[in-house]
């Protein structure tokens, strides 16, 4: 029962000193044998280019998945992901998006690198592991093993900049634990069917802006994203509200393109028709916005490139945030 390990570096590899500080230095082989009772696990490593996960892009992400699936088919049980923690919550939820299989494909990182007293890494590892060769965490989609905790990627957040808890589900909380080297699942989601394959060269060339809106916000900032843009996402006041002024301006860019609203907040949905001020969630529906439901600003970011990215119209990209929002 062979479990497929797929690093790609980040804070769980790094290792020595450089000219700044800590580097990516350790490969796989590194990684294992520092792992008390990983030995009890057939493994079979492979390391891919080792960069931090501030560097990664979608394709490099697509490609894993691919290299993943591959390793499946050729009979591994599931599939481990280490990566940087940066943007872990993001190429999990990428991942997620597309994983047909019901085999487990976890991700994990480290908070402390292994120069530091107490790194979290061999035990993070050790617990994806086991995860990734659960039986009962099949049928799951992409998870994320960390700190004995087992979380869906669609709903994992990255929630303190330095905490070895980092990894939390806000909305939905942890999935299970690894207790005592046992996988508890206490709750098992319905998984959301995969999307269709998507032209690589496409998704590179399609341009998705993120604009958080703040306190006396300036219009021009959302003047200047607007042109040569596939999509938007605005993370909003609370339950998705901007400013009056802004309302206007973002039904003149719904007009033109599919323009997503979320909550900057990090938990909760956007409403649909609770307020009804300039501004508000409801006057933002009826100038065209589509309601971002519970997925945070930068899953929403996710999502909707990949939907772009795949050729869908605007009802298609209402449909698919109905679903995964």
């Amino acid at each position: 029962m062979t479990v497929a390990l797929f690093t790609l570096g980040g804070t769980i590899a790094m290792a020595g000193t450089g000219a700044g500080g800590v580097v990516s230095r350790l490969t796989g082989a590194d990684l294992t044998a520092a792992v008390p009772g990983l030995a009890d696990l057939p493994l079979d490593v492979r390391d891919v280019e080792a960069v931090p996960s501030a560097a990664l892009a979608y394709r490099q992400i697509l490609d894993l998945v691919d290299a993943a699936g591959a390793a499946v088919a050729d009979g591994a049980a599931g599939v481990v992901v280490t990566q940087g923690t940066d943007t872990l919550e993001e190429t999990a939820f990428l991942a997620d998006l597309v994983w047909p299989h019901p085999e487990p494909l976890v991700f994990t990182g480290a908070m402390r690198n292994p120069t530091l007293a107490g790194p979290d890494g061999p035990a993070n590892l050790l617990a994806a592991a086991r995860v990734a060769a659960a039986p009962a965490a099949r049928d799951l989609g992409v998870l994320v093993a960390f700190n004995d905790e087992i979380h869906a990627a669609r709903f994992v957040r990255k929630t303190h900049s330095t905490s070895t808890a980092t990894f939390a589900s806000p909305n939905a909380g942890p999935l299970g634990h690894v207790i005592e080297g046992a996988v508890r699942l206490l709750i098992r989601p319905p998984r959301h069917v995969p999307l269709p394959p998507v032209d690589r060269d496409r998704l590179a060339a399609t341009r998705v802006a993120l604009h958080t809106v703040t306190l006396d916000d300036d219009l021009a900032l959302l003047d200047s994203l607007a042109p040569g843009l596939d999509g938007l996402v605005v993370a909003g006041f609370g339950v998705g509200h901007v400013p009056p002024n802004f309302a206007p301006a973002l039904g003149g860019l719904a007009a033109r393109m599919p323009v997503v609203l979320a909550s900057r907040t990090g938990a909760g949905s956007v409403l649909r028709d609770t307020y009804g001020a300039v501004g508000s969630e409801t006057d933002l529906r009826r100038r065209g916005l589509v309601c971002g439901g519970l997925l945070d600003p930068y899953k929403a970011k996710v999502l909707l490139r990949m939907l772009l990215a795949g050729g869908a119209d605007r009802p298609a990209v209402a449909a698919a945030f109905a679903r995964h929002g």
